[in-house]
């Protein structure tokens, strides 16, 4: 391959979602594109096939390799299944997930303004979710960030395995003083969710009917090309 650098394995989650799986293979295919020097192989740690130990045993024996988490954040996939594997390999090694990132917070602002973000809407930001509380952690962190460059407080929840989920989160920034006041000539808050996953699937379809005014998509689109941010992180968590 004409590089020194270990074979990246780059492990999503997995979908059963064509859209998601379109979306996924497609970044894949952006980094191995715009690193043509590299080794570069797609694995799932759920739902799809191959998994990342099986994409490992075709390597040679003593080629290095590095598994990249396609994960917005790093909870048990990142911290138990991805390194029990790399640990079951010499010259094996696990990167942090893709966030938090600047980078990323930069994607979810840019989908809020397409989606028409307004001054006054209220922001809840949608995550998968981890029982582990370092994802949850990392979750908040971008809720955070993001809410630094809307100007306004963003809300983190969650679609699975935390609290607040999503549905919870949205219907408490709803203002009860609209209800009771249903002809106030001023219109009530928006409530808009920005949707912090990687691609189409099932959690995406949960964050769309949470209740929000608007959903935005997740951050990589089967129509679209990848994000080129998106691309640069992958290919920096494997160099660096």
């Amino acid at each position: 391959m004409g590089s020194d650098a270990p074979a990246l394995i780059a492990c999503s989650h997995g979908t059963a979602s064509p859209a998601g799986q379109a979306a996924v293979a497609a970044l894949v295919a952006a980094v191995a594109t715009a690193r043509p020097d590299l080794e570069v192989h797609e694995a799932f740690v759920d739902v799809q096939q191959p998994d990342p130990a099986t994409v490992l045993a075709t390597l040679p024996p003593d080629r290095r390799a590095r598994l990249v988490p396609l994960l917005l954040s790093a909870g048990y996939h990142v911290f138990v299944d991805l390194s029990d594997i790399a640990a079951d390999r010499a010259g094996t090694d696990v990167t942090r997930a893709l966030g938090p990132d600047p980078r990323l917070v930069a994607l979810l602002h840019r989908r809020l303004d397409a989606a028409g973000l307004r001054d006054g809407d209220r922001v809840v930001l949608a995550a998968a979710g981890s029982s582990d509380a370092r994802a949850v952690t990392d979750c908040a962190a971008t809720a955070e960030a993001l809410a630094g460059r809307v100007g306004a407080p963003v809300t983190a929840a969650y679609l699975s395995a935390a609290e607040p989920r999503v549905a919870d989160a949205v219907a408490a920034q709803r203002d009860p003083a609209y209800a009771v006041n249903a002809g106030k000539a001023t219109a009530p808050p928006r409530v808009v969710v920005a949707t912090y996953l990687l691609a189409p699937g099932y959690f995406a379809d949960v964050a769309a009917a949470s209740g929000a005014d608007v959903v935005t998509p997740p951050l990589l689109l089967p129509d679209e090309t990848p994000p080129p941010e998106l691309v640069d992180i992958v290919i920096e968590r494997h160099l660096g």
